[in-house]
């Protein structure tokens, strides 16, 4: 969900565009677009207040040379080297077989003990593994209800594992810059360190909220063995307490959005946003303009799915991208 994979080559024409050398990615969600500044020669600083997004940024941005060995993948495979159980218990009969919850205790078992980007290359391949085995990629259900055809759905967790290990470790490489992954509120990070900060904040539709914790509950949890992670024991996902956060909410978002400006006004501005959410373009254009003098728009065609199923609905949307100077 917000993914900016499939805008990528529009979004890397704006950013070849613009002359800068250090970059915040404040909202780096999958890492997609920090990866693309940091194969673009720029000085990436990674950041996203859900822990296993960062976890991902650690790995494959902050990274630029740790890999999984065989002997790292082996040992995360043994049997359970403590006898952890929680994950086993709590979901038992929810998103996964006895068998592939027994293996996420076990592989945490393994990766407790391990420290550094080799920890988060575990890590995020764990989530990745788990994101592939459930329908539409998240939490919201615990059945195949949804089920949109994918292999992965069927495939043993260890299986996955081990080729999102692969998956991930293909991913790391050496740009010859310095590079850093963050878990912060927006709101706390330095305005003035960066010659140019890329914001893609939730997406407020018009009604609802654009929450990701309950979707993506699970892995926010897994990434930290659900350490510090109250769990609601009372819905039937069992998800965790929500973070409030006031991008995700139409009553919250202008504000937001104009101290979110107002922050990083002395930085060159790249902000994403969907015609399907509010503020509108023209809304959108005004509030960047209090903080910056010269503003454009680029609009780029986006056909928005939630999930990879294919009987999913679809609709044609606007990417708006604007540039703020």
């Amino acid at each position: 969900m917000g993914s900016k994979y499939s805008v990528m080559a529009s979004l890397v024409d704006v950013l070849a565009s613009l002359d800068f050398e250090t970059v915040l990615d404040a909202f780096s969600g999958s890492g997609v677009v920090a990866y693309a500044l940091k194969a673009m020669g720029k000085a990436v600083t990674a950041n996203d207040f859900l822990t296993f997004s960062a976890t991902i940024a650690r790995a494959t941005i902050e990274n630029s040379s740790e890999q999984l060995d065989s002997a790292d993948v082996a040992r995360i495979m043994g049997p359970n080297a403590d006898g952890r159980d929680f994950i086993s218990r709590t979901f038992r009969g929810l998103y996964f077989d006895a068998g592939d919850l027994a293996f996420l205790d076990s592989a945490w078992s393994h990766i407790a003990h391990m420290t550094g980007s080799r920890r988060d290359l575990a890590l995020a391949s764990l989530c990745l593994a788990a994101a592939w085995k459930q329908p539409r990629g998240v939490f919201t259900v615990t059945s195949l209800r949804y089920d949109d055809g994918r292999r992965q759905l069927r495939t043993p967790l260890r299986t996955l594992f081990v080729e999102a290990v692969k998956d991930y470790n293909a991913t790391v490489f050496d740009s010859g810059r310095d590079h850093h992954a963050l878990c912060q509120d927006i709101a706390d990070i330095p305005r003035a360190d960066f010659d140019a900060v890329y914001l893609d904040p939730p997406y407020a539709p018009p009604r609802d909220d654009c929450d990701y914790i309950k979707r993506y509950h699970f892995l926010e949890g897994l990434s930290v063995y659900w350490q510090d992670r109250p769990i609601r024991y009372d819905t039937m996902t069992r998800k965790l307490e929500k973070r409030f956060t006031p991008f995700a909410y139409p009553r919250t978002i202008r504000e937001a959005l104009r101290s979110t400006f107002d922050q990083f006004r002395d930085s060159t501005i790249i902000f994403s946003y969907s015609s399907n959410a509010v503020p509108d373009a023209t809304e959108l254009m005004a509030l960047l303009k209090s903080a910056k003098t010269h503003v454009q728009m680029i609009e780029v065609p986006h056909r928005y799915s939630f999930g990879t199923h294919a009987a999913a609905q679809r609709r044609q949307v606007r990417e708006y991208i604007f540039v703020g100077e």
